[in-house]
Parts: structure tokens; sequence; C-alpha cells
């Protein structure tokens, strides 16, 4: 078999070139830190992380990290230029330890990536000192301080996220996120599928945090909830506010999805008028825990109904309440062996 050749004449053919990458600043172009966080964020963190993250970033980047240290040349970043950074933190912008030390990790990161680029020989952040995290106190209500809130949240827009919270655990995003197609009132099944968070006031709907977040809860126990709910559709039936499959669950006043930011401050205002202690919707799902934690269940289903990863995160998250139980079994044991007495011997 022959093939014959194809004359191309004069044309000469050339594989396509990629579109030459803009060079990467190195310690010696003078590059600001400023610059390099810009670029670290186009690069590295707007394209993977979510939007809340972005957003999280952007505010530390904007608010503190500039402000204070965005002229300096990556050079010329030194381990006492940042400790002198984390002690402005503390006295000039009052923050907590825990909080800056969410500044140590996004400068860190940044510069682990100006490393990898080779626009800095060494991470400078690897050899400060931030302030050392300090364990913070959940804030729960008991279940009286809870029944009590119930009762005064009864035929308010409220009522239902309250109970969602204190009754499921769910977070704010993700009581916010449900739709009337999420739940099924004849099989009594509530599926986490969505959440809406804020990103400063801008609304964003995602899915749940990671895979374990998104999970389905068996409400048919729970027939007060279950009742509520099917007069609430009902209700919204009757008065023509939108109940559809993709319409939300959760409303104000008005019959419009909640604002984040608005229905925690909404909640702070009702406990305050109530003369209630403060607590927010991820109080409530504190309470949630240390409820289920109080009557025994068993770890892995608290754990799998909060939709943690592993029983582990749950118990490391409320170690501090959860100690609380070790006191009662520590009685218990107690109270067997005096009972026991000379007589077991």
């Amino acid at each position: 078999m022959s093939y014959s050749r194809i004359p191309f004449g004069r044309v000469t053919l050339r594989p396509l070139a990629a579109p030459a990458a803009p060079p990467l600043p190195t310690a010696r172009s003078q590059t600001t830190l400023a610059q390099w966080l810009e670029r670290w964020m186009e690069s590295e963190i707007e394209p993977r992380r979510a939007d809340t993250t972005i957003g999280g970033y952007r505010n530390i980047i904007q608010r503190h990290l500039i402000p204070a240290l965005g002229a300096v040349e990556l050079s010329a970043l030194t381990p006492e230029r940042i400790n002198g950074y984390y002690r402005w933190l503390s006295a000039e912008r009052s923050l907590s330890p825990n909080t800056i030390h969410k500044h140590h990790v996004l400068l860190n990161t940044a510069l682990n990536w100006a490393c990898r680029q080779g626009a800095l020989p060494a991470n400078p952040v690897q050899r400060a000192a931030p302030p050392r995290t300090t364990s913070t106190d959940a804030v729960y209500y008991t279940p009286a301080r809870l029944d009590r809130l119930l009762r005064e949240v009864a035929n308010c827009p409220l009522e239902l996220p309250i109970k969602l919270a204190c009754f499921l655990g769910l977070r704010r995003g993700e009581l916010l996120g449900l739709r009337w197609r999420d739940v099924e009132l004849h099989s009594g099944l509530v599926s986490v599928r969505r959440t809406r968070t804020a990103v400063g006031y801008r609304v964003v709907e995602k899915p749940p945090k990671t895979d374990d977040s998104a999970r389905t809860l068996s409400i048919v126990s729970l027939d007060d909830l279950l009742s509520f709910l099917r007069s609430l559709l009902q209700s919204r039936q009757r008065t023509g506010i939108p109940c559809g499959p993709d319409d939300y669950l959760v409303l104000d006043a008005a019959g419009h999805p909640w604002h984040p930011n608005a229905l925690s401050a909404a909640l702070a205002d009702f406990v305050s008028q109530r003369r209630l202690p403060p607590i927010t919707f991820h109080g409530l799902r504190h309470t949630f825990a240390t409820v289920a934690n109080s009557v025994r269940v068993p770890m892995y289903q608290i754990s799998r109904a909060m939709g943690h990863s592993s029983p582990s995160v749950t118990q490391r998250i409320y170690t501090h309440l959860f100690d609380q139980t070790h006191g009662e079994v520590l009685a218990a044991v107690a109270q067997a062996i005096v009972e026991a007495g000379p007589a077991s011997l």
C-alpha cells in the first residue's frame, strides 16, 4: 500500500505555543505583601475555595493586613515585624487570640506559596510567635430554660427556626437553606442539602460545608414538630404564601426568606426583650448536643445527627460540656461501691 504525500508548499506547521504566563515576582523585584496577597488570592484561593472562605480572607487582608503590612516588601518581612503585627491586632484592634491565630494561618499559607514559587527563600511566619489560642465556652440553655424559650416564641416567625435548631441541631445556614422539597411530611424526613449564609451582607447559597453535613434526619417520632410543619404548610396554602417544592421553609413576618444576619439579630433582640440569657443559633445547636449527651445518646449518633465527620470531632468540640457527664459517672460508681458495702466481701 502506498501513501501519497500531501504537498504543503511553503507552509510550515508548528505546534501552537501556550500563552506566556506573567513572570512570578521574586523577593528581589520589590514586590510588596499587598501585591503578593492579591496574586495569591486570584491564583490559589478564589478558584478553589467557597465564597464564604474568600470573603473571610478578603476581610482580613483589606481591613488588617494591608493597613499594617501591605506596603512592606516580601524580602523585608521578618519574624519580629510579624510579631509586631500580632501585638497591634491585640492592642489596637482588640482582636482575641483565636482571631489573631486565623491571621497567622492566612499569612503562613500565603507565604508558603511564595516560597514554593521562588519569591521567598524562607517563610518568616514559621519563626513568628502568635498568641496561644484559648478554648471558648459554648453557650447553651438548660432544658428548663429552653422550654421557656419555646413557650415564649410560640406563634412568632422565630418559632420555626428555633425549633429546627434545638430539636434537630441544625446550623443557621442549614435551616435557612431548607426548601419544602427537603421535607417529607408523610415519611417524617428532613434532608439537609443546601445552606444559605452571608458573605458580608451578600447572601450565598451553597452545598453543606462537608459531605457529612449533607444528611437526612428522621423526625417521625417528633410529633410536635411534624404537627407544626403540617399546620404551617396548610396555613401558607390558605394565605397564598409560596410553599411549593422550591420555596424556602423559614420565612420572616413578611413572607420572605430571612437574611442570615437579620435572623441572628432577631433572635438576640427576642431573648433580650424576654429577659432570657443571650443565645445564638449556634448556641441552640450546642443545646441540642448537651441535651442529647445528658440522656445518654451514643456519641456516634450525636455526631451523625449534627453532621460532623466523626464522633471524635463532636467530642473535641464539646469536651468541656460533655465532661460534666463524667462527674455523674463517677458519682454513680461511688454510690454503687457504698451500697455494696461489706456484705459483698
